[in-house]
């Protein structure tokens, strides 16, 4: 009691040397550990990185995550800065941090780091693309922003993250493509080999005709290079070679909306339905199917 009244008498000052307070100390009351070890910390106690630059978490691998940590616990501890009394913040390993709430943990093992906030956003940004299964647009806005916002050359990301310089320049040339494609790329709908063939054309428009004969015609990486060579010495797309009658139908010609449409009668069916369209604007919808167990099922989802 007596020590408590010392404290309360001291003012600000004891309660500043604390480390639980001091966000300068290296020190963990009562542990006897330094920042860099790890300590478990209250999950209610830790506030989510809001330079996270992954926004999106699939569902069904975070429920997969939890359930291995409900039976093995946490392999690998996340990474927190400490902000005051008790209070931190999540620097690294969001989908763990999110995957131990859903497993009802109350605590989780951390490294405990002292950092201003572009230090912060710079060990986020570089942990996330060495460690997270981001898509290829995710790896380019993080290479964007480590440039931009913690003022490095590309020669320096390369040394941080261990690419090599021009895969760091692959990668930030992505950022050039179409809305259209970058969210096909997010979406998993083409590689980010179609996508760096795709580059070498500059008329955006020529772009989103080739991407619509990507997805449409299911091209190979080595096919959608040919096509490439194709438009950038003739000034134009090769056309269909499904019809050769007075009507030309062509894949390639689709509306971002129509392509849209297509992808929405895809998730529908779970089927590669395509749609093709003659030149007087006439067209049809495919849907193929495996077995007759996978027609029944179809015929059942248009009679729904």
């Amino acid at each position: 009691m007596s020590a408590k009244r010392n404290v309360l008498g001291r003012g600000l000052s004891a309660l500043l040397e604390n480390a639980k307070t001091d966000i300068t100390s290296n020190k963990l009351e009562g542990e006897g550990t330094v920042v860099g070890a790890i300590a478990n910390i209250n999950i209610s106690n830790i506030e989510t990185n809001p330079f996270q630059p992954r926004t999106y978490f699939e569902e069904d691998a975070l429920n997969e995550l939890a359930a291995s940590i409900k039976e093995h616990g946490i392999i690998q501890p996340i990474t927190v800065r400490k902000l005051g009394y008790d209070n931190y913040q999540l620097i690294s390993g969001e989908r763990r941090f999110r995957a131990s709430q859903l497993a009802g943990l109350t605590s989780v093992p951390a490294y405990i780091r002292i950092a201003n906030d572009q230090a912060m956003l710079e060990m986020a940004l570089v942990e996330n693309i060495q460690r997270e299964n981001l898509d290829a647009i995710e790896v380019a806005i993080s290479y964007k922003r480590l440039i931009d916002e913690c003022s490095l050359t590309q020669e320096q990301l390369s040394q941080k993250v261990s690419k090599q310089r021009s895969t760091i320049t692959n990668y930030l040339r992505l950022l050039k493509l179409p809305v259209e494609i970058q969210l096909a790329i997010r979406k998993g709908d083409i590689t980010m080999g179609h996508a760096r063939a795709l580059i070498n054309v500059e008329n955006p428009d020529k772009q989103l005709d080739i991407y619509s004969h990507i997805v449409l015609n299911n091209l190979s990486v080595r096919e959608v290079e040919d096509l490439v060579r194709g438009v950038k010495t003739e000034s134009a797309l090769p056309s269909d070679k499904t019809n050769t009658g007075a009507k030309k139908i062509t894949k390639g010609n689709l509306t971002f909306e129509q392509l849209k449409i297509v992808e929405d009668l895809r998730a529908v069916f779970n089927a590669k339905v395509n749609i093709s369209k003659e030149s007087t604007g006439k067209g049809k919808i495919v849907i193929p199917f495996k077995s007759d167990n996978d027609l029944k099922r179809i015929l059942d989802l248009l009679d729904a």
